[in-house]
């Protein structure tokens, strides 16, 4: 399977997507967003270990198996909050998030060699970007809440629980960005001789670090005003993409290791 044939998985996902989307924002679409969240990222996971059997090595080389990537975990993170935080309306937002990812790889695919470059070719390799993956969408989810939050602070209605959840979400899509800086510090010094080099990419990862410390930080901190820590969120997400699908734009990080190709 190659990417020639994303169109076939990748149609029907968006659209799967799409109902479970629109399915989450109504009383009685929860059924209805669980399962077509469910089946757009099992479309997905099909077409993701066809290409990874085809390959030879996982899809995580470029910036569209990137984007695979995450159009699959975002829905599963979705259902897995609602599951047990009872809060559908995430799997219409992730879901439609996904649908957007799916989207832009349906109008740009990538379809590059499959021969990974010397170094690639290690052991960290999968630990380092699959981990990255689920903390941008485990810190997603927490930016929607946020949002949420926000919005209903300012109707004067103030969801309680809805902190705590924020907190939980918070702290496991730290505990897995932080993993992908570890994994990718002892990827730097196999490939090059050194953990830390001040990469462009490496030098906005560590901002995007401190902003969800930041927010951490304000939330131990009672006496702080919870909506500090609310803004917080939307800004160190606006850092995370910035690391992952902005930096390769920077003119200044056009000789780093870490530019999709």
């Amino acid at each position: 399977m190659t990417w020639n044939e994303f169109i076939w998985f990748g149609a029907p996902a968006m659209v799967c997507l799409i109902v479970a989307g629109i399915g989450g924002f109504f009383p009685g679409g929860k059924l209805t967003a669980k399962m077509g969240a469910a089946a757009g990222a099992a479309i997905l996971a099909v077409f993701t270990v066809g290409l990874w059997i085809d390959m030879g090595h996982p899809p995580m080389r470029t910036m569209g198996e990137t984007r695979l990537w995450y159009a699959l975990i975002l829905p599963l993170v979705g259902l897995w909050s609602a599951r047990y935080w009872h809060y559908s309306w995430l799997i219409g937002i992730t879901s439609l998030m996904a649908a957007v990812f799916v989207g832009v790889n349906l109008l740009k695919p990538e379809i590059h060699s499959a021969t990974l470059m010397p170094a690639l070719q290690s052991y960290f390799f999968i630990p380092h970007v699959t981990t990255y993956m689920i903390s941008y969408a485990f810190l997603a989810v927490a930016t929607i809440a946020s949002l949420k939050q926000i919005l209903l602070i300012r109707k004067g209605v103030p969801d309680e629980k809805l902190y705590l959840f924020m907190d939980n979400i918070v702290y496991i899509g730290m505990g897995f960005l932080l993993l992908g800086l570890l994994t990718g510090a002892f990827w730097a010094k196999e490939s090059w001789g050194n953990y830390w080099s001040w990469d462009p990419k490496e030098t906005w990862a560590l901002i995007t670090v401190v902003g969800y410390l930041l927010y951490v930080h304000l939330r131990r901190d009672r006496k702080s005003l919870p909506l500090y820590a609310l803004l917080i969120m939307p800004l160190a997400f606006a850092f995370l993409m910035i690391t992952w699908l902005g930096v390769s734009y920077l003119p200044a990080a056009q000789q780093s290791v870490h530019v999709y190709s």
